[in-house]
């Protein structure tokens, strides 16, 4: 992992409330949040570094931070997405897969 990586962990880690001894280090999983994402997201989005996303509107994952602030969605994610179209479900995830999905999210934007 590198020094940036890790730092941004131990940031996203610590504002939502990862705080036990050792464990922003261990909590935060990037496979983890990359199976959320397929488990959860894939039907629309395209989740991974290239590929277009299924549902055409859908904005794929590796740019969602030319558009959003990724630190933004995590108090979306924390208080529960809910959008104006049905077919993207609503979701409340726990301080763990949010860090393991924003630190996904990260590893896979477009420069």
């Amino acid at each position: 992992m590198t020094s940036r990586r890790l730092i941004r962990a131990v940031l996203v880690a610590g504002s939502i409330g990862l705080t036990a001894p050792g464990a922003i280090a261990d909590e935060v999983n990037v496979e983890s949040g990359r199976r959320f994402a397929e488990q959860n997201c894939a039907r629309c989005h395209a989740i991974g570094p290239a590929g277009s996303s299924p549902l055409d509107p859908a904005p794929p994952f590796r740019t969602f931070a030319k558009k959003w602030p990724l630190e933004s969605l995590e108090e979306s994610l924390a208080e529960g997405i809910v959008t104006g179209h049905s077919d993207m479900p609503e979701f409340e995830l726990s301080p763990r897969q949010i860090g393991d999905f924003i630190f996904y999210l990260e590893t896979i934007q477009q420069k």
